[in-house]
């Protein structure tokens, strides 16, 4: 006769312990809203330098093809910055965290 070992079934946890989604709270509060809304103002402010150099060289083409550059990149780094911030707000929500921890940038 031959014997059958079946193995028992793990189950996951139905919900997150409330310390680690206090945890992820802090660290999105603390650290990730102020970085991301440092690096959007970083981003804006170098758009803003590209358009003045845009602007205020309308005889020099290397200077104004730079302001270009500045600018695209200005956007490029402004819209980087609020996808991390719907990235980080899709995490949140998927942890079962508060989505009001994004709420004040």
């Amino acid at each position: 006769m031959t014997a059958i070992a079946l193995v028992p079934t793990a189950y996951a946890a139905t919900a997150i312990p409330a310390p680690v989604l206090t945890f992820i709270g802090k660290i999105s509060t603390e650290i990730l809203n102020p970085i991301i809304a440092i690096m959007f103002s970083l981003a804006l402010v170098y758009f803003i330098y590209g358009v003045a150099a845009y602007i205020w060289n309308p005889d020099n083409e290397e200077a104004r093809a730079t302001g270009r550059k500045s600018m695209l990149w200005g956007i490029v780094g402004m819209f980087i910055m609020v996808s991390v911030f719907g990235i980080m707000r899709f995490l949140i929500s998927s942890v079962g965290a508060d989505p009001g921890l994004m709420d004040y940038v």
